[in-house]
């Protein structure tokens, strides 16, 4: 028997575990929400999420960009490669915004025919492009900083440099600090990966303030020297964040998800035993597969029932899960051939 209840789990007004280690607001925001299960409200949640997920992407758009605008105009008089590559990887880092931003709009639209999971995986896609573009800006501060190495010229306007360094870690560590906030509420692994990118952006635009003081000082390979040292932090990111998105995009989970989900399922009325229990993303929502063992007596009615209370357990253990396709195996009587028998050539090797 195969049951699927898709709807979204909304929160409601008595408490039970729901998220790794929730804060006082969070749990108070989810005790005081309504309660739901009309299909009118199935949808909301996520059309919520998405929502947020556009507003972190222009929000930061807009700051990375007048960051970006304010360096640039900076590395026009000073001629400070460090400042260059901090300004064309902010700039690149704004500009992922939009990727992101596709992904979100095509993730609202309904399953069809051809989609029936929806779109949902069109925001692992764009993590992939976020990651391309990490890699060409960490291709582009190299080359600059060899570039300059090769072929030393002297920075000038070094305080405003200075003050166009703290600019740029001032702007990336707010938009890094939003994006991850925004992007783990949602669950969103592109959103999350471009923060952490952002992050780093701070961090490398604070060490041009070191480039600047050996300029000052007269030691003029400290520039691009600085600028170097930018490429590999930027080569750090590039690790984290493609190690993050592409362990999305083959279907990886936190494996203590799924022992939370089995205990969940174990602890239902007229559970015998839990058999194979996948899950997986979609775009930034869980969907669940797994089998049950029922009393091998039970009618057709109450093992739909014991389906539906295994799903709407997993709904209330596992956040951010959205449906659960729960099949309900019958326990094996002595003597009876193995129901599944039939499958077994069709089975791998």
């Amino acid at each position: 028997m195969s049951e699927r209840h898709p709807h979204q789990h909304a929160a409601h007004p008595h408490p039970h575990p729901h998220g790794s280690s929730p804060g006082p607001r969070r749990r108070l925001a989810h005790l005081l929400s309504p309660h739901s299960h009309d299909t009118a409200d199935k949808v909301d949640p996520a059309l919520e999420s998405s929502a947020r997920g556009m507003r972190a992407l222009w929000v930061s758009l807009a700051v990375l960009g007048a960051t970006a605008l304010a360096q640039a105009g900076v590395v026009a008089v000073s001629g400070s490669v460090a400042l260059l590559g901090d300004t064309v990887h902010n700039a690149a880092d704004a500009l992922t915004a939009v990727p992101l931003g596709i992904a979100f709009v095509l993730g609202r639209r309904a399953a069809n025919r051809r989609f029936t999971y929806g779109y949902g995986r069109a925001e692992d896609l764009a993590g992939l492009v976020v990651v391309l573009v990490i890699a060409a800006s960490a291709v582009f501060a190299g080359w600059a900083a060899v570039g300059r190495l090769l072929d030393p010229r002297p920075v000038t306007h070094l305080p405003v440099v200075a003050v166009a360094a703290l600019v740029g870690f001032a702007g990336n560590e707010w938009v890094a600090r939003y994006r991850i906030r925004v992007g783990r509420e949602i669950g969103s692994a592109a959103l999350v990966a471009d923060g952490l990118h952002a992050r780093t952006d701070g961090f490398t635009s604070l060490a041009v303030l070191l480039g600047a003081a050996g300029s000052a000082l007269g030691w003029r390979a400290a520039d691009p020297l600085v600028g170097l040292a930018i490429t590999a932090a930027i080569a750090l990111v590039l690790r984290d964040a493609a190690r993050e998105v592409f362990r999305r995009v083959l279907d990886a989970v936190d494996p203590a998800l799924v022992d939370r989900a089995e205990r969940a399922v174990r602890e239902v009325p007229g559970v015998r035993e839990v058999g194979e229990l996948r899950l997986r993303w979609i775009g930034h929502r869980l969907r669940a597969e797994l089998a049950v063992v029922v009393d091998g007596e039970a009618t057709v009615r109450q093992a739909h029932a014991i389906a539906v209370a295994t799903e709407h357990a997993l709904l209330h253990a596992v956040p951010r899960l959205t449906a659960a396709l729960v099949h309900a195996d019958p326990a094996p009587a002595p003597g009876e051939t193995d129901p599944h028998l039939a499958l077994a050539h069709h089975l791998p090797a």
